[in-house]
């Protein structure tokens, strides 16, 4: 799981550690373990939300982990053309490549640690697809696709792309240096993340060497969640056991903890872990297949449009006519 990675740990900047008699350290409210699937041609994912109260996931609306999958020559698969309207789509890659190519002009290929951010606003048509030499020779893809959702003065937005390289996460070191941070959107202990985004929310990718801790200020009016992706660990002040696969979901408070247990099986010798949190927007929510808005009377509007030929154009359809 490389994702970015440095040379010395030591020469980054510091996570603080939190002031004792000021902070308040966030307690865990649920841990669920997401169940498998597959998504567009049948590539497989783990629902990381599936079974939580969306009212703890407020602002986000979907979570799938893609992999982790060694594909054989042949086997890599991606999605179909389709549409999106009322939210955002991230993309981040830890191993493996994804294409990218939108409606709207935007789009590209994104490998080890680089993110795509999609704003689907008004309405937008894409496809997500494995380039044509990783089919060929197959090879391990393994990321998430993230889904954020926008406030109702957001949802008619313009739709645009971000193409965010590894290269630009802002990186930080825990205090004891067992643990890499890398933020790719929002602020994390001043250290912002080169994620734009209409709704505030902070996106991290933690490495915890085993044994190691790791506290993180956090927004008292973010949510916060933390889902493992591999390694075994725990999360809080009560040491709720935490594994790859699983989501915890934490209450109010002003940091929050993750720890590494100090044995690690040998193929996941680390613990790796996704942070995520954002200021809910606490508006109606409405979800319908590639849609999110805030009524059933726009859900089905966004498919009348979508199938009226509104949402876009696939550009190769534009360059036959």
């Amino acid at each position: 799981m490389p994702a970015v990675t440095v040379d010395d740990v030591l020469a980054l900047p510091r996570v603080p550690l939190p002031d004792p008699t000021t902070g308040r350290e966030r307690a865990v409210v649920s841990v669920t373990t997401a169940p498998g699937g597959f998504e567009g041609e049948g590539f497989p994912v783990r629902r990381a939300f599936a079974g939580v109260d969306l009212r703890h996931l407020d602002p986000f609306v979907h979570l799938d982990q893609m992999g982790e999958v060694d594909y054989a020559p042949g086997e890599p698969k991606g999605t179909a053309w389709h549409p999106h309207r009322g939210f955002e789509t991230v993309t981040y890659m830890i191993d493996g490549q994804m294409a990218h190519q939108d409606s709207n002009g935007g789009g590209g290929l994104i490998s080890n640690g680089d993110t795509q951010w999609m704003t689907a606003g008004a309405g937008i048509l894409h496809i997500e697809a494995p380039p044509e030499h990783l089919v060929t020779s197959g090879g391990l893809f393994h990321g998430f696709q993230l889904w954020v959702n926008l406030p109702r003065a957001q949802k008619w937005a313009d739709p645009r792309y971000q193409d965010i390289r590894g290269s630009k996460v802002a990186l930080l070191s825990s205090p004891d240096g067992g643990a890499l941070v890398r933020v790719i959107a929002g602020d994390l202990a001043g250290h912002a993340g080169p994620g734009s985004t209409y709704t505030p929310i902070t996106l991290a990718h933690a490495t915890l060497s085993p044994g190691a801790e790791l506290t993180l200020p956090w927004r008292p009016d973010f949510n916060a969640l933390v889902y493992a992706l591999s390694g075994t660990g725990s999360v809080g002040p009560t040491r709720q056991p935490l594994r790859g696969g699983q989501l915890a979901v934490f209450g109010s408070g002003d940091t929050l903890t993750v720890r590494a247990d100090t044995g690690q099986a040998s193929n996941t010798p680390t613990v790796d872990v996704l942070i995520l949190g954002g200021r809910p927007i606490r508006e109606p929510l409405a979800w319908g297949g590639p849609f999110v808005m805030n009524s059933e009377a726009e859900v089905r509007q966004a498919f009348m449009d979508f199938q009226a030929g509104k949402l876009g154009v696939i550009p190769a359809a534009r360059e036959a006519r």
